[in-house]
């Protein structure tokens, strides 16, 4: 596997893979977050869950993936996990590292916070396609800023992080279609 160093991160590149966003039209977003276990899959979930009640599973490629490779190949955190059963919402994820195919693969790439946002565009690669954006940014109530509940006690920060990732995708789904 090689690595491309962009300001001082490693980002791993597969030798190649198919840009599925450009094949048939489809349309691509990936979710990131620091460890790819609390917020980015539980926004993958969400606007996946979206897309199928729009019936537009067969027109976007949804995905998600972690700035850093602390949790790669786990489950989500439990407590994501059961905010998601709890609002019947299917959770089928195992964490990754982002990769620079990435940056070429999805038209979209969201982070959850600012220290995201500047870390995907240190990673990014010189031909990197996709446009890097806070996906609070699309939350018609406010904030931007979709808070880690990593450390929580409980689980009231997985339900609003719940909530603000139906906001969002919501909005930025309206938008895109």
């Amino acid at each position: 596997m090689l690595c491309t160093v962009a300001l001082g991160y490693r980002v791993r590149e597969k030798p190649t893979l198919r840009c599925l966003s450009s094949e048939g039209n489809k349309k691509s977003v990936l979710f990131v977050c620091l460890g790819n276990i609390c917020r980015s899959p539980t926004a993958e979930a969400v606007f996946a869950h979206l897309v199928k009640e729009r019936g537009l599973t067969d027109k976007w490629l949804i995905d998600s993936a972690a700035t850093a490779d602390y949790h790669t190949g786990k489950n989500p955190d439990r407590r994501a996990r059961n905010c998601m059963e709890k609002h019947s919402v299917e959770m089928n994820h195992k964490a990754r590292p982002i990769i620079a195919e990435d940056f070429r693969k999805f038209n979209y790439i969201f982070g959850m916070d600012e220290d995201n946002i500047r870390d995907l565009k240190r990673m990014a690669p010189k031909n990197s396609t996709a446009k890097i954006e806070l996906l609070g940014d699309y939350d018609p109530e406010g904030p931007c800023i979709i808070r880690d509940p990593y450390y929580d006690d409980d689980d009231v920060g997985f339900e609003e992080v719940y909530q603000q990732c139906v906001r969002c995708c919501k909005a930025f789904l309206d938008k895109e279609s």
